[in-house]
């Protein structure tokens, strides 16, 4: 990158920490004050940047213009379709991706198992909200009033002995998903079918989508599938690196890195909480 471009990018984050004036731009970025004011003019001829009337500078309109444009056009599915195809390669199992949208969750995309077994789930179809572990972390990041609003007004179809059973009973699970990161459903919709699932965020941290794996305890069980979660969780954290457009170190691929003790910590929870389970 050229000195020039790299010096007037410099100046947005420094103006984001508040109003500057012409000297602590310069001393900021170590230049001529000659330098920072042509600098200054250049992005304030492309809206980036304004002079206030007591001359200080701030971010202009047109950068904070731009970055919605930007959010409005995103696209997490064609973001995320490419690495749910690796995830579906690598497991060999169903992969969905869910999002939240006008009071449902819905699916937006879908990797079929390589099995002959094969989950009844489309794209757009709606998502039976109460167990479906997409559903779980999409509705725990809903700020509190309105996961409470949303929660309360639901039915609690019991399809399973394992269904959630009322709103009192979701709201907790809820709130343990949302402190963990991650959610799962364990025979609730359906007793013969599992899943684990992991967030995808924005660049401000809310979660904008919600990815899973799913497969039937016919082809894998349980224990099988709960080992798999540190996978769709490193995938999910690269889907919201690109997404946000946040730069990450060079690394391996999601399905060839080793698991760190993060990851194994949250192996030990699972192991945990599928132990309660089958003690109940």
């Amino acid at each position: 990158m050229s000195q020039t471009v790299d010096r007037a990018l410099s100046i947005l984050p420094l103006l984001a920490e508040g109003p500057a004036d012409l000297g602590g731009v310069a001393d900021r970025l170590d230049v001529h004050k000659s330098t920072a004011l042509r600098l200054l003019r250049t992005l304030g001829e492309h809206g980036l940047v304004y002079r206030q009337g007591d001359g200080r500078y701030r971010l202009g309109a047109r950068l904070f213009a731009l970055a919605q444009e930007a959010v409005e056009h995103l696209d997490v599915r064609e973001i995320a379709h490419p690495h749910l195809v690796r995830l579906g390669e690598t497991c060999g199992h169903t992969v969905h991706l869910a999002v939240y949208e006008e009071g449902e969750v819905l699916y937006i995309d879908k990797v079929d198992s390589r099995y002959p077994v094969r989950m009844y789930s489309r794209v757009g179809k709606t998502v039976p909200m109460s167990v479906a572990a997409v559903a779980k972390l999409l509705l725990a990041d809903l700020p509190e009033s309105e996961r409470r609003s949303v929660v309360e007004r639901l039915d609690y179809p019991l399809y399973t002995p394992r269904s959630t059973p009322h709103a009192a009973a979701y709201l907790k699970e809820l709130a343990t998903v949302r402190e963990q990161g991650w959610a799962t459903d364990l025979g609730g919709h359906e007793e013969s079918i599992n899943c684990v699932a992991a967030p995808v965020r924005g660049a401000d941290g809310r979660v904008v989508a919600a990815m899973s794996v799913s497969a039937p305890n016919v082809v894998v069980t349980t224990e099988e599938l709960l080992a798999l979660l540190p996978l769709v969780r490193r995938t999910a954290d690269t889907v919201s690196r690109e997404y946000a457009g946040t730069p990450g170190p060079a690394e391996a691929p999601a399905a060839h890195r080793p698991i760190t003790q993060n990851t194994q910590n949250t192996q030990n929870t699972l192991n945990t909480q599928h132990t309660q389970i089958k003690e109940a």
